[in-house]
Order: C-alpha cells, then structure tokens, then sequence
C-alpha cells in the first residue's frame, strides 16, 4: 500500500501503476456528475455533440455540491460523495472519453471492473459522512455546466488543492475491494452453515 498525490490530468502509466488499497490524494480539476449529468454525457457522445469540458485524463466525482452564488461566482458550502452503483450503466462511456478515476462511495460492478482495466482507469472511494473535511480539498468553484439539470445534478469544476484521502478500491488489473469483501462474506455465510 502506497500513498501519492496525482496531478490531474492523469496520466495513464500512473492510473496503471495504482493497485487497491493504495491512498491518493488529487490536485487540479475535478469534475462532478450524479445520474442526470451522465445521461446528458451520453446524448452528447451519441449525437457526436462538443462537450463543454474536456474529459481526457480527468477525474469525475460522483456527487452533488451545495454551493451558493456570490455575484457571478459560486461558493462552496459542503460536498459529499454518492453512491455510484448508479452510474455502473456508463461504465464504458466513460472510457471512451478519457476518465482516468472515478471518485465516489460504495463502489461499482462487474462491467466496471471489466473497464476499468480496458480503458485504464480506476474507482476511488471517499470518506463517506466527511462532507465538511472532503469540502477542505477544493480551493474554489472554478465554474458550472448543465446547470439546468439543478444544483446536484449539473457539472461543477472544482478546483482541487489535497482532495483525499482517497483509496483505490477498483484498479485496471480487474481488482475490486467490493468484490473480495462480498465473495468472503458469501464464503464466510456458506461455511457457517453447510450443515444446517
């Protein structure tokens, strides 16, 4: 187990050289998308639309700000992660635009895992219930998109400066922390009752 800092954009070589269990911090931008903002993702790369940022090498939070507009900014009041088995349908479609990490509470699913590695990228878990602390990575709002979809739901670029700790829980060798830890307890239920 190791603990880095990574700069985004990621670079894929330092994505693949991540195993779980490893901690992470971030710096630079960071994206948010919840459920709405990834179907809008995907009506733009099915009608071959120009996104209004770059996803290549960047880093997607699953989750909602509460933020407060000061004039013609935003300020950043408290951000938590959400659960991201929600988001496991476009697990591929975010390989295809370049995500190098997810960040997000709970974890994902198989075709995650299967893409993770194909697309070199990897699922980061958040502190969950840390909105204050995780709030204390970012330095500023750097903008919004899609705010349309409402507050939670729309792309805000958070500035990050130490956002983490973060631990990799999904890597690009096709392992997962959730997956080991349901396959034991399965294990674990099985064995103390084989003879029942």
């Amino acid at each position: 187990m190791s603990e880095k800092i990574l700069e985004v954009p990621l670079k894929d070589k330092d994505i693949r050289d991540l195993n779980i269990g490893d901690v992470v911090y971030l710096k630079g931008m960071i994206y948010t998308a919840r459920d709405m903002a990834h179907l809008r993702m995907k009506e733009f790369y099915e009608n071959n639309s120009e996104y209004p940022v770059d996803f290549y090498g960047s880093v997607i939070f699953h989750a909602g700000p509460v933020a407060k507009k000061n004039g013609d900014s935003w300020d950043l009041i408290v951000i938590g992660p959400t659960t991201s088995v929600r988001m496991e349908p476009y697990s591929e479609l975010v390989g295809e635009l370049g995500v190098k990490a997810i960040v997000g509470k709970g974890g994902m699913l198989e075709k995650t895992i299967e893409n993770a590695g194909k697309y070199g990228y990897v699922y980061l878990q958040a502190p969950p219930g840390c909105g204050v602390t995780t709030t204390e990575g970012f330095k500023e709002i750097s903008g919004v998109e899609w705010l349309d979809l409402a507050m939670p739901e729309a792309l805000w670029k958070l500035d990050a400066v130490k956002f983490g700790p973060l631990v990799v829980s999904m890597d690009t060798h096709g392992k997962s922390i959730y997956k080991d830890i349901k396959e034991n307890a399965l294990k674990m239920v099985q064995e103390k009752y084989k003879n029942n």
